[in-house]
């Protein structure tokens, strides 16, 4: 009698320790179920593709920003071209595009897009290194570009011929160097036309007489970029409003189509911390 009863204890014990391992075993793989679950959900990548076309001014920022993005959203890819800011809002209000790329102000009859500001450039007033010339006034830099000053020796250089230097009709660049700068003056016809800010500055380091305009952001030693009535072209000078030749930089995009899940988080990220950290080392003004 008193074998059998240890039979029965030893009999529930055992049922009791299988029944209590078998709970952890279902309640572990439960949570690790959940687990897989929210991890899943919390690392869902983005993906998509994104286009953009435009000023050339913006596209090597828009590049920097591209890259930053597609490195934090491997499965993203974003292709910048250029072709100049009216471009830029064609391709968006055509929606060929998924944003267009403006260096400018939106003018009034721009219509059927919506603008996404995302830095501030100056207008950098270049000569070649070796010119005698530090600082012009905005009237000066007028007369020079509208061809009523044609020699170095009228604005305190050297005894040689002016050479006028201008972007294309369609830059935003060209486009905002002319509401600023040169207002209802035309630029003069023996004005050489380059077709890129790239251009624009090659034609200036090789010609010692030359004078042009480009971005702050492509500004740099290669070339002597003037200060305009004494307030030079600076990051710090433009955030204050004392150096004259200033525009936005914006993004357009249609406005009759919502941005696409990976567009909004592209642009979500330009304006953001991280994206305007960006703007900031390439050269240029953060926006609010």
């Amino acid at each position: 009698m008193k074998k059998y009863f240890l039979l029965l204890l030893l009999s529930v014990f055992a049922v009791t320790v299988f029944v209590g391992c078998a709970g952890d075993d279902i309640e572990g793989t439960t949570n690790d179920d959940d687990n897989t679950s929210e991890e899943v959900e919390d690392t869902k990548e983005l993906s998509g593709s994104i286009t953009m076309a435009g000023s050339t001014s913006v596209q090597p920022l828009s590049e920097e920003l591209a890259a930053a993005f597609m490195a934090e959203h491997r499965d993203t890819r974003l292709e910048v071209s250029g072709g100049g800011s009216g471009a830029g809002v064609q391709a968006a209000q055509e929606n060929t595009a998924d944003f267009g790329a403006v260096s400018r102000e939106i003018a009034e009859d721009e219509t059927g897009i919506n603008t996404y500001k995302i830095a501030i450039d100056g207008i950098a007033v270049i000569v070649h290194a070796d010119n005698e010339v530090d600082d012009l006034s905005l009237d000066e830099i007028q007369q020079l570009f509208s061809g009523e000053i044609t020699n170095w020796s009228e604005v305190g250089g050297a005894d040689e011929d002016v050479v006028v230097i201008s972007r294309e009709e369609g830059s935003g660049t060209r486009g905002a160097f002319t509401d600023i700068v040169l207002g209802d003056a035309e630029l003069t016809d023996s004005a050489l036309i380059q077709n890129s800010t790239g251009a624009v500055k090659e034609s200036v380091l090789t010609e010692p007489n030359a004078i042009g305009y480009i971005s702050l952001g492509n500004l740099d030693d290669e070339v002597k970029g003037l200060s305009v009535d004494g307030v030079e072209p600076t990051a710090e000078a433009i955030s204050s409003g004392d150096y004259a030749v200033a525009r936005p930089f914006n993004y357009v995009a249609n406005e009759d189509e919502d941005l696409s899940e990976v567009a909004q988080a592209f642009l979500d990220f330009v304006l953001s911390d991280a994206g305007q950290q960006i703007v900031v080392d390439n050269g240029f003004i953060a926006v609010d």
